[in-house]
């Protein structure tokens, strides 16, 4: 028996060993739900942390990138006007310089006049190579102009339909070449395959997996929207949501990714990752382009809590352990307990079946005593039988006798 003191009022209860054996696993089942809780909330803040912090630095390298092209441009409009202000300059002077030569020419026009002629034509090619100069400066800058608007498109990914690899294929297939390309490179031990599994009524686009040491760190539910693939009436991003939670959750994923062309020009949408955690946790809605992006991002915030991931998996087994091993002396205590039980009764039937084979060989002994003496008493009547004595009341018989005799 165990002794158990209230807390409160200070009264000892006395309880067998199965009862504290249970009460002992309460409490440790309690704080070890308490302690995953809270290692768990843990995790779940650190990748929220890591997440939020892997946006800001995307959205300060996209930033960055605008400034520096927007940059490039003011001064390229810069050079530009200071050019258009030499060659102004430049002509004027030529113009004034012609007048006096012309002046001067004038003077001396029966001298010079070859002279004049030269420097005429000289002016005139000068005027037309700056001409040539300055329509070769503005090619110039419509090209860097093009090339920046091309840039500013690939950086800022607004439609996912410029892409020309796309045309013809559909989304799934796109996406599944875009990871096979680098599978090898950037995600050699990754799970990345169809999700076939239909049992639950249900089934996502693909799913992917991958661990490290037999812990897994990662899971992700991808779903893809194509425009192509709805009806005649259009249909929203958000229509999607909640089909796609639910596979997460069926198919035990922490993570789901919607990668849609729907709703081409909702600038929400556009702007790259979008965090719609706030409808169904952890889930994400991306463009086509981002398709890498959001797995290589969620997979390095993951790595990063692979360490507290394998502390707690080993807290987890050996909190295991000591419930199997209590388990098992329970079990072996139950076992011993039943074993002694049954023992103690077979050993009172056999002390109660000796007592009544005792009590039985007594009353047998005292009848075979008794029968000895009722044998003895036989005897001596026997020894005392004489014919006199048993033809007392007999005459004609010991008459008989006596003639015999």
């Amino acid at each position: 028996m165990q002794e158990i003191k209230c807390p409160n009022c200070g009264q000892i209860f006395q309880v067998d060993e199965s009862g504290y054996a249970q009460i002992l696993q309460q409490v440790r089942d309690k704080e070890f739900e308490k302690e995953l809780e809270r290692r768990e909330h843990d995790l779940a803040q650190k990748k929220e942390n890591d997440l939020t912090i892997a946006k800001m630095e995307q959205e300060k390298s996209y930033n960055e990138k605008l400034a520096e092209k927007d940059s490039e441009i003011i001064n390229k409009n810069l050079e530009i006007e200071r050019l258009k202000a030499q060659l102004g300059k430049a002509d004027t002077e030529k113009k004034l310089a012609v007048s006096e030569a012309v002046q001067e020419k004038d003077r001396e026009l029966s001298e010079k006049g070859n002279e004049i002629t030269q420097l005429q034509n000289d002016l005139e090619l000068q005027k037309k190579e700056s001409e040539l100069h300055e329509n070769s400066l503005l090619e110039q800058h419509k090209g860097e102009l093009k090339l920046r608007d091309e840039e500013i498109e690939r950086l800022k990914d607004f439609k996912a339909r410029q892409s020309t690899k796309m045309v013809g294929e559909s989304l799934e297939q796109h996406c599944m070449t875009q990871f096979n390309q680098i599978r090898m490179t950037a995600f050699p031990n990754a799970y990345f395959e169809k999700d076939n599994d239909a049992s639950s009524g249900s089934k996502g686009d693909f799913i992917y997996r991958e661990s490290a040491d037999g812990t897994e760190f990662i899971s992700i539910m991808f779903e893809m929207k194509n425009e192509m693939d709805t009806t005649a009436t259009k249909q929203n991003n958000e229509d999607f949501f909640k089909k796609l939670d639910k596979d997460r959750n069926e198919k035990n994923c922490e993570y789901a990714v919607l990668v849609t062309l729907l709703e081409s020009d909702n600038e929400l949408y556009n702007n790259g990752i979008v965090d719609v955690s706030y409808k169904y946790p952890k889930m994400f809605v991306v463009r086509p382009q981002f398709f890498i992006p959001i797995i290589s991002l969620l997979r390095n915030a993951a790595l990063n809590s692979l360490q507290y991931r394998r502390e707690l998996q080993i807290v987890r087994n050996q909190q295991l352990d000591i419930y199997n091993f209590e388990s098992n002396l329970s079990s072996f205590k139950d076992d011993f307990e039943k074993s002694v039980k049954f023992a103690s009764e077979r050993f009172g039937d056999a002390i109660r079946g000796i007592d009544d084979t005792i009590s039985k060989l007594t009353k047998i002994r005292e009848n075979l005593v008794k029968s000895e003496s009722h044998l003895n008493t036989a005897n001596n009547k026997l020894e005392n039988v004489s014919i006199k004595k048993l033809t007392k009341n007999a005459p004609s018989v010991r008459a008989m006798f006596e003639e015999i005799k």
